[in-house]
């Protein structure tokens, strides 16, 4: 099928050797040269001129593996199997999740719907970065939170994950942002642990507070009984997700 004009919905990706796609990569390819990036498709919405949207999701991809024939873009293939089995495969192989939609399912463009569901398999999501605990690289630690009404809550200090471009890259991104007011309703908090726990009265002297606009993705076991992030690690920084938005994903 030729198409003469396509508007496909899909996202770009960066794979390692062996496959596996990796969040930092696509955020700073310099820093990871054997990735390969690559666009995969998963949507038709228009076909040479013909709005496909309220379609279902079945009839818009029909088409699909023609448009994309000789194109280098690749298609998202369905997974065949049972629910059960589908979600034990993903999670063999280490993914982040996997997304389920209604094969009748029509596209609604900016608006979540209940006929797609994202199903995660790690904890991940988006952060506000409202700090940092400087070091001799500059950043030694991120300080991060999520907004609850107009309050930014801290959700906990991110160590891990850094390589020395990125960590510069950060850096160089918060020093415009820079501010004497901690932007943390909840802090001071006393309370400590082996995961990070608060910021005591007497640490938040060591920290360097920002203005609440840069967001950053966020890896991290699970969240304590005192609502702080367990084993954070650092993945990229978000371009499009608004601070405002951040919210707490997951329980």
């Amino acid at each position: 099928m030729h198409a003469e004009q396509a508007i496909i919905d899909g996202e770009v990706i960066a794979l390692d050797e062996n496959g596996r796609p990796s969040f930092q990569a696509l955020q700073h390819p310099s820093s990871y040269p054997k990735h390969q990036l690559i666009f995969y498709a998963f949507d038709l919405l228009h076909l040479n001129g013909e709005d496909l949207t309220s379609k279902p999701l079945l009839d818009r991809r029909a088409p699909l593996e023609d448009v994309l024939k000789d194109s280098g873009l690749l298609l998202s293939q369905e997974l065949s199997g049972s629910a059960a089995d589908v979600v034990a495969s993903v999670k063999a192989l280490g993914l982040e999740g996997v997304v389920a939609k209604r094969r009748d399912s029509i596209y609604v463009p900016g608006e979540r719907s209940s006929d797609w569901v994202k199903l995660k398999l790690e904890l991940q999501q988006e952060f506000v970065i409202g700090g940092y605990r400087p070091g001799d690289k500059g950043i030694d630690a991120l300080l991060v939170g999520y907004y609850e009404g107009k309050a930014l809550r801290f959700a906990g200090k991110v160590r891990a994950g850094f390589v020395p471009n990125t960590r510069r890259q950060v850096f160089e991104k918060l020093q415009p942002l820079k501010t004497r007011r901690c932007p943390f309703a909840d802090l001071p908090f006393e309370s400590s642990s082996r995961w990070g726990g608060g910021v005591s009265a007497e640490e938040m002297k060591e920290m360097t507070w920002t203005r609440p606009q840069v967001v950053a993705q966020i890896r991290f076991v699970e969240w304590t009984g005192e609502g702080r992030l367990r084993l954070a690690k650092f993945l990229g920084l978000r371009v499009d997700k608004a601070a405002r938005d951040v919210r707490r994903e997951v329980s």
